[in-house]
């Protein structure tokens, strides 16, 4: 739950600190709406991976799931900038699988919080291995980040990628290297 009194304070200290008037016209609403746009942008606080991924239904499939280009927006923890891209998720089942929503959704709660693209991209592939119990699973993200185009190094169109396996994923590099092929 964000405190809206906190940050609309804090917002106002921002303004102040940075020479503007919090009372000018076009600033009086800033804080209020900040706040606001907080509620939007932290709403995967406190949320767990849990929610999405605990309605399977049983399938004898055992072949790859990918879901492909998934849009994500994040903020780096460390400037609070945003982050985006595509989040490429797939998995192996043993029994049972989530519906394809499920997995966009997974990829929102983790980005919708303060935090690494490191850090997001194992998050991502741990939940799938605690709540699916898959074989396998495989997880890759394509990023922009603005703490690098717009100020720094300034290398605009830059992007970073991560990636996480698990289980077989690990194991038998035929499938890592099958998961790469279907992303291109």
């Amino acid at each position: 739950m964000i405190d809206k009194e906190k940050v609309q304070e804090g917002v106002r200290l921002i303004l102040e600190g940075i020479g503007e008037d919090p009372g000018r016209e076009g600033l009086l609403e800033t804080p209020e709406r900040i706040a606001r746009m907080c509620e939007e942008l932290f709403a995967g606080m406190g949320r767990d991976a849990a929610e999405p991924l605990s309605k399977t239904f049983h399938a004898d499939n055992g072949e790859m799931v990918i879901e492909k280009d998934i849009p994500f927006y994040s903020l780096c923890e460390h400037h609070f900038l945003p982050f985006y891209g595509k989040a490429h998720v797939a998995y192996i089942p043993d029994g049972k699988v989530a519906g394809l929503s499920k997995l966009a959704r997974t990829v929102e709660i983790y980005a919708r919080r303060p935090q690494i693209q490191e850090q997001m991209t194992a998050q991502i592939a741990d939940a799938l291995m605690e709540y699916l119990k898959p074989k396998g699973a495989i997880v890759m993200l394509e990023a922009e980040h603005l703490c690098m185009t717009m100020r720094g190094i300034k290398k605009p169109g830059s992007r970073t990628v991560t990636f996480a396996r698990r289980g077989v994923f690990e194991e038998e590099e035929r499938l890592s290297d099958q998961f790469f092929r279907f992303i291109q």
